[in-house]
């Protein structure tokens, strides 16, 4: 959307809306999969709620939105670009303040840009050895889920841009989003998934 010129009052709460659809669908793949870890997922999600919804209360420039979406594309890159040949089978126990501070980081971000924050805590937690690839895209699939409906949340009570084009982009990336959760969840391996999305993050740019 940023590339055909859509104004930012009008992509943050559609990319918004699109991820309500999109994340749902792909974590039920992923959860009958047998991938999604709860007591993982609470924490982060509990903190990035509430911030999530401050996130979408604010107002922000448009060129300045831009710059800041870019930034944060940045961050899977630089984890596929530079840490491609971590073990993703080798999980460690996660730290639950850690894990709240991420969450409630992420979630800010998430209202504040309209991106769900997926994008973000998905090379986060393959970083620090949380999760492997797949339990990583269930997690954050939910995680985009809960902390978008809150950005969507805060963005109602300053008021809200949609355009017709909507219920087109909403059908498209429903049936994209479940096709992509389906191969995703249950038949690409780990190697798979890494070098398609790193491929599609670098296309992008």
């Amino acid at each position: 959307m940023a590339i055909f010129g859509v104004a930012a009052e009008v992509m943050k709460p559609t990319a918004l809306l699109l991820n309500l659809f999109v994340s749902l669908v792909s974590f039920m793949q992923f959860y009958r999969g047998g991938y999604f870890k709860m007591k993982l997922f609470l924490p982060l999600a509990l903190a990035s709620i509430p911030f999530a919804f401050l996130g979408g209360l604010i107002i922000v420039d448009a060129a300045f939105y831009k710059k800041i979406l870019g930034l944060l594309l940045l961050i899977p890159i630089a984890r596929f670009l530079f840490f491609s040949k971590l073990k993703f089978d080798e999980n460690k126990k996660h730290q639950l303040g850690l894990a709240v501070l991420i969450g409630a980081a992420i979630g800010f971000l998430s209202g504040l840009i309209g991106i769900g924050g997926g994008i973000i805590l998905s090379p986060v937690l393959l970083l620090l050895r949380w999760t492997n690839m797949k339990e990583s895209a269930a997690i954050s699939a939910i995680f985009i889920f809960v902390n978008s409906a809150a950005g969507l949340a805060g963005q109602f009570t300053r008021g809200i841009h949609f355009t017709t084009d909507m219920y087109v982009y909403v059908i498209v990336a429903f049936a994209g989003g479940l096709l992509g959760a389906y191969f995703g969840a249950l038949k690409f391996r780990q190697n798979a998934l890494k070098y398609i999305l790193s491929g599609f993050i670098n296309g992008c740019f």
